[in-house]
């Protein structure tokens, strides 16, 4: 039987991309996925795809950045079991849109991307804690991304602060038995990469990198199941990249 069945895992901006794989790959091993998304009907949406695998999903809508919506949101996640054992902080602004210079993002856009980025991993991570205090294996898993590694761009300074979340987080829910980790993707191809990328930029990062491969979506999949799991129990407070080597240091 599956670590992960019957468990209950929350995920932010779980409607699509990186939120719905995860979604799929934790239901496929027994859990009850709730999706969690600004997009109320690109959450709902995802969690009938799930139901009709014959899995256990449901989706709320909600804007990460709301703590009394969030405040509500995990209430209502730990109904299905009693509490929460996963917490996926993955909902952020990216693209090309934000990693534009501060000067021509302005203020507002820069506001609002550590609004979600940054302060909506605080948020959710604060709601979730007391219904995942005490329970064996309880986690908490933040995207950071390979834009933190140097952070040249607001969008870059917003992951390295998830970094930097997670260790604070580690230290302090490690008395609660709560593990805290992220992960730091990097050049992923996932669909909306392959539109908005320019292909200059992907051949740039591509040479940049230590392997001649390709990232996919399946690569941040298994490093959730791997943080996420017993085999990790001993790892908290860390920042998994997985970048094909790009940014590697100490």
């Amino acid at each position: 039987m599956s670590e992960w069945q019957g468990r209950t895992a929350v995920i932010s901006g779980g409607g699509r991309g990186f939120g719905k794989a995860f979604a799929v790959a934790l239901c496929e091993r027994g859990a009850h996925a709730v999706l969690v998304d600004l997009d109320g009907a690109a959450g709902e949406q995802a969690a009938l795809e799930l139901r009709e695998k014959g899995w256990s999903a449901e989706a709320l809508q909600g804007d990460v950045t709301d703590a009394a919506r969030m405040d509500e949101v995990m209430q209502q996640a730990a109904g299905q079991n009693g509490g929460i054992d996963l917490l996926i902080n993955n909902a952020g602004l990216h693209s090309d849109e934000y990693s534009q210079p501060m000067r021509v993002l302005g203020v507002e856009k820069v506001r609002r991307l550590f609004d979600v980025n940054v302060m909506g991993t605080v948020i959710c991570t604060l709601a979730a804690v007391p219904f995942m205090a005490g329970r064996v294996g309880a986690n908490v898993i933040s995207i950071s991304s390979m834009a933190a590694y140097p952070s040249g761009t607001a969008y870059g300074a917003s992951k390295m602060t998830v970094a930097a979340l997670t260790i604070a987080f580690a230290s302090e829910l490690g008395g609660e038995g709560i593990r805290v980790n992220a992960i730091a993707p990097g050049m992923i191809l996932t669909e909306t990469i392959k539109a908005e990328l320019p292909q200059n930029i992907k051949d740039f990062v591509k040479r940049s990198q230590s392997l001649d491969a390709d990232g996919a979506e399946s690569d941040i999949v298994a490093a959730m199941l791997y943080l996420s799991g017993s085999g990790a129990r001993f790892v908290t407070g860390e920042t998994l990249r997985v970048t094909g080597g790009m940014g590697a240091g100490v």
